[in-house]
């Protein structure tokens, strides 16, 4: 299904790698105005979109962690149509609860970046919006991640039922909690590397679609929970994980 976003200004903040890349790439196939965020600058990713895409295309360095960073973004953008926040990693140790700095950094990557996605540039969306933040299912339910990492997602599920509320009906507001993801050089590919079988019977076992997800999938999902043809939907935590999570919610 085709979804034509033509003179709609899309801002995808962590846009150049694994989901984030794809969900920037799509918008751009469906002839939105694309701004990507990231914290560090990729020459030959960006020479090769501006090339494919021309002035539909733009790339901002910044760190999401950084308010700073982010408003100086928001006042060269002045008006968009459409958020994404993509920040994030699960990288940690599976200690109960971890050291203060260990915790603080990993609830920063992966819930104050979505905190200062929001508050920076809510105010400069048009009305009609959307926000969708990228979570995880592991913050619905316990999959054997890191504590402060589940507990970071939690709180960005959480956080967004509540925006839905308070910002409707001006701005829809939703979020997606994908499974296991698999791209190069991404946290599965480098589990892949180094348990292959381990991780193969982790899939086999756990995943009734018996495969991972791909991060095109999961862009697809963002594009339509953007679009008019789901109008209707706000404040929703829509899982996208091959069946693996047990929960009925």
């Amino acid at each position: 299904m085709y979804i034509d976003f033509k003179n709609k200004i899309v801002l995808v903040v962590g846009g150049t790698k694994g989901i984030g890349l794809s969900i920037s790439n799509s918008f751009l196939l469906a002839d939105a105005i694309v701004h990507i965020i990231s914290r560090n600058k990729n020459y030959e990713l960006e020479n090769s979109l501006i090339a494919k895409f021309k002035n539909k295309v733009y790339f901002h360095i910044a760190d999401s962690k950084n308010e700073s960073d982010l408003q100086l973004i928001a006042n060269k953008i002045s008006k968009f149509d459409i958020l994404v926040s993509n920040v994030g990693s699960g990288k940690s140790s599976l200690n109960p609860i971890n050291e203060t700095n260990i915790w603080n950094e990993v609830w920063d990557t992966n819930f104050t970046t979505a905190l200062n996605t929001a508050r920076i540039f809510t105010p400069i969306m048009n009305k009609g919006g959307v926000i969708t933040f990228i979570s995880s299912i592991a913050g619905k339910e316990i999959i054997g991640a890191p504590t402060e990492y589940c507990v970071a997602k939690s709180a960005i599920n959480t956080f967004s039922k509540i925006l839905s509320h308070r910002l409707g009906p001006d701005l829809r507001v939703n979020t997606i909690l994908p499974g296991n993801i698999y791209f190069k050089n991404g946290t599965w590919d480098m589990k892949m590397q180094q348990s292959p079988n381990e991780v193969s019977n982790m899939i086999e076992n756990n995943v009734p679609l018996k495969r991972f997800g791909t991060p095109e999938e999961v862009a697809n999902l963002v594009l339509f929970i953007s679009s008019d043809k789901a109008a209707f939907i706000t404040g929703a935590c829509i899982t996208i994980d091959g069946g693996q999570s047990k929960s009925f919610n």
